[in-house]
């Protein structure tokens, strides 16, 4: 790594990118999916995002094929256990059982009398819009999902291993793009934005 970095130039390909950037719906998403060296390297971009303090407040959990298929089956347990209702349950265990690659990035705060955790929870969310948009800019599909397994302490013990502090800041999926999606509306710049001039 240059002790230095290259001085900023403008990227318009990047902007371009940038401004028509669109998700791939994860029940879109097919065969084949990024090998392992291509999923180390999106991780590796996901990784280079702000993290005031340095703490590394996340990490990652690479869900192939077949950790997909038993997390969806544990949906299924834990959601019925639950009473939870059929459609929504068939909807979210869909979201893993259909799935042949998936990254759960983790949320894993650390104790900072510096850095309060709100902040290491957006780093987390920066990560997630990180691997998204390496994964799409690398030509992959991919979406970001959550659902109540991003929270579910029952799920994220016997699913992930995951520790009492930690949850899932997002479920990265990443396939091929087996449909191409409509556009969606987007925001009203001016109805969400305010210029203070003094």
């Amino acid at each position: 790594m240059p002790d230095q970095m290259p001085a900023l130039q403008p990227h318009p390909e990047v902007l371009e990118f940038l401004a028509t950037r669109r998700s791939r719906p994860a029940k879109t998403l097919v065969t084949p999916v990024p090998d392992r060296a291509v999923v180390e390297q999106l991780l590796t971009i996901a990784a280079r995002t702000p993290d005031h303090g340095k703490l590394e407040p996340w990490r990652f959990c690479v869900l192939e094929r077949e950790a997909c298929v038993r997390l969806g089956a544990l949906t299924r347990r834990i959601g019925v256990a639950k009473g939870m209702d059929t459609d929504k349950l068939d909807k979210a265990s869909a979201q893993f059982a259909n799935a042949h690659l998936c990254v759960a990035v983790v949320a894993s705060p650390k104790p900072s009398e510096k850095i309060p955790e709100i902040e290491q929870t957006l780093s987390a969310g920066a990560v997630c819009q990180q691997l998204l948009t390496a994964g799409l800019a690398a030509g992959w599909g991919a979406s970001w999902l959550t659902n109540w397994m991003a929270t579910d302490r029952d799920f994220l013990s016997e699913g992930l291993g995951l520790a009492a502090h930690e949850w899932v800041a997002g479920y990265v999926y990443l396939g091929s793009e087996g449909a191409r999606p409509p556009e969606r509306p987007r925001p009203d710049l001016a109805a969400i934005t305010t210029w203070l001039s003094e």
